[in-house]
Order: C-alpha cells, then sequence, then structure tokens
C-alpha cells in the first residue's frame, strides 16, 4: 500500500495518469474490503478530524487538499504536510465520476485506509454504487485504463462502505442527509454489508437525500430520488439525538460550504471548480478536540476561512458546543 501511496503521491503534474498496475489494485481493493467489514455501518469519531465532502475524480485537487496544514500547527514537516497520518480524515463520499482521474482518486484514499484504519475513513457516497458509476464515468475508466474486472473489484468494495459516522455524539456525518426512516442509530448500525443501494429506505436516503429551504418537513426530491427535508426535520433529528450538527456532501455549493437551518447543517464540497463548470470553491473542515470547526477553502489560490455557530458572535475559533 506504501508502494502506491508513493507513486500516487509523486505525481503532481495536473492532467498525468497515474501508473498503477492492475494486480496491485485488486489487492488493495481486497485488503480495503476486509478493512471496511471489520468496522462498523455507524461510525464513532474522535477529534480532532478533518471532514472532506465530494472529491469525484479531481485527484489533484484532492492533493491539494492535502497539502493544507492548520493554522499555528508546527508539528507536521514540510514533506508530510496534511498527509495522512498527520491529520485524521472523514471523507463523505462521492470520490469517483465526472472528474478525470477517478482511479488515482480511489487508489489513493483506499491506500491511507489501509494503512491507518484507525486514522484515517471512508463513507459511502450514492456514486459508490454500481447502478450509477457504470453511467457517469467510473465504468468507463476502469475499462479504458485496465479491465471490467477492476471496476467490479471496486464495486465490491464500495459495498462494504459504512453510511455515516458520529464526531464526539455531536456531529452527525453523511453523505446526502436525513430519512424518515431513521428511527435512531441503531436503524443505521442494524444496515447489512456488503449491499448494492437500494431504490428507496433509509440507506437510499442516507446518500441521496437533499435540504431544502422552500421544505418545512419533507418533500418529493427534485433529483426523482429520495426527499428533501426541512428546517424543523433537522431541528427535530439533532434535538432527539442530543446532536450540535450535521456535516453532509452531495450538493455543489459557491464558496465549498453552506449553513442551512440556522446553521445546525453545513454541506461541505471539496472539488472546486466541478467539472470545469461551476467555478465554485472546494473546501475541508477541520474539527478541533474541542469541537472548534474551521474551513479551509480552495480555489485558484488557497484561503482559510474560520465560522462561529453562535448567531451573535461570528468571531474566528468559536466552538460548536
Amino acid at each position: 500500500m506504501s508502494s502506491i501511496i508513493h507513486i500516487a503521491v509523486r505525481t503532481k503534474k495536473a492532467g498525468t495518469e497515474v501508473k498503477f498496475k492492475e494486480k496491485e489494485i485488486l489487492g488493495l481493493c481486497h485488503a480495503s474490503r476486509e478493512i471496511l467489514l471489520s468496522q462498523p455501518m455507524l461510525l464513532e469519531l474522535q477529534a480532532p478530524v478533518r471532514i472532506c465532502g465530494d472529491i469525484h475524480g479531481q485527484y489533484y485537487d484532492l492533493l491539494r487538499l492535502f497539502e493544507i496544514v492548520d493554522a499555528g500547527d508546527n508539528t507536521s514537516s514540510e514533506y508530510d504536510r496534511g498527509y495522512p497520518p498527520a491529520y485524521n480524515y472523514l471523507f463523505l463520499g462521492d470520490y469517483v465520476d465526472r472528474g478525470k482521474n477517478s482511479l488515482e482518486t480511489i487508489c489513493l484514499l483506499l491506500a491511507y485506509k489501509v494503512l491507518y484504519p484507525e486514522n484515517f475513513f471512508l463513507l459511502r457516497g450514492n456514486h459508490e454504487a454500481a447502478s450509477i458509476n457504470r453511467v457517469y464515468g467510473f465504468y468507463d475508466e476502469c475499462k479504458r485504463r485496465h479491465s471490467v474486472k477492476l471496476w467490479k473489484a471496486f464495486t465490491d468494495c464500495f459495498n462494504c462502505l459504512p453510511a455515516a459516522a458520529i464526531v464526539e455524539n455531536k456531529i452527525f456525518c453523511c453523505h446526502g442527509g436525513l430519512s424518515p426512516d431513521l428511527a435512531n442509530m441503531d436503524t443505521i448500525k442494524n444496515l447489512p454489508r456488503p449491499t448494492d443501494v437500494p431504490d428507496t429506505g433509509l440507506l437510499c436516503d442516507l446518500l441521496w437525500s437533499d435540504p431544502d429551504k422552500d421544505t418545512k418537513f419533507w418533500g418529493n426530491n427534485d433529483r426523482g430520488v429520495s426527499f428533501k427535508f426541512g428546517d424543523e426535520v433537522v431541528s427535530s433529528f439533532l434535538r432527539q439525538n442530543d446532536f450540535d450538527l450535521i456535516c453532509r456532501a452531495h450538493q455543489v455549493v459557491e464558496d465549498g460550504y453552506e449553513f442551512f437551518a440556522k446553521r445546525q447543517l453545513v454541506t461541505i464540497f471539496s472539488a472546486p471548480n466541478y467539472c470545469g463548470e461551476f467555478d465554485n470553491a472546494g473546501a475541508m473542515i477541520s474539527v478541533d478536540e474541542e469541537l472548534m470547526c474551521c474551513f479551509h477553502v480552495i480555489k485558484v489560490c488557497q484561503s482559510f476561512v474560520s465560522w462561529s455557530r453562535s448567531s451573535t458572535n461570528h468571531s474566528d475559533f468559536v466552538p460548536v458546543l
């Protein structure tokens, strides 16, 4: 796995395809699958942790995220920068499709998962499903560069990814959003694996649903899959589970992050200039030991933004709690 990481990280010229041997990738998929199944469907994580949204095959932007060092951090060397294991990471899904380098992206992420299983975590996105990535680019990339056999190996691996995570019992994380079938956290823990993503139900909603400012409770999703949910649903969910924040991905947002429901939910999207069309920033959240959250924003030039969950105090570094 370290050889895959070395080759992948060494190749930093945008537009360059990283050359992996198919045998190595198949071994990576097998090793990843075993580790994913050894860990729960609902991850319970400790801070500090960095949380990243959609990557969608934008491999060289993924490397930019790993280059970021937290303000005031003097422990990371110039070589390590923000690369694992210098920081703990949680990715919220959608690693493949759309972008040009899905193979590089998913291979690097899975290699880090195998090498640092207790420090590096990957959730499932709606594009980590055969029915979706068969159509939106990943299948074609696997077939062109290697084989359909490799795509099937990734499918077996994706079917083992966890669906959600909770950071310090206070921050609920998933790719898409909430579900009317989400009675409590045990319903997530009891979801079977390995599994494909069904057309309806809890797993589908965790990967597909969206918040909507014009919806108070539940409504039909414009995507034609799952639901959209309103601020009342968010507030009720947080109150019932004693959470402070929902962190999700799944939607392009102009600044790389966007709040909803009086800052009770945040959407994080980590692929800047998505598909070369949206002119959006990408962002990553850093959560420290005291649940203080701040954003790293990447555009053409990187910048740093911090935020407060207090409606009256917008000073830097205000705790979530």
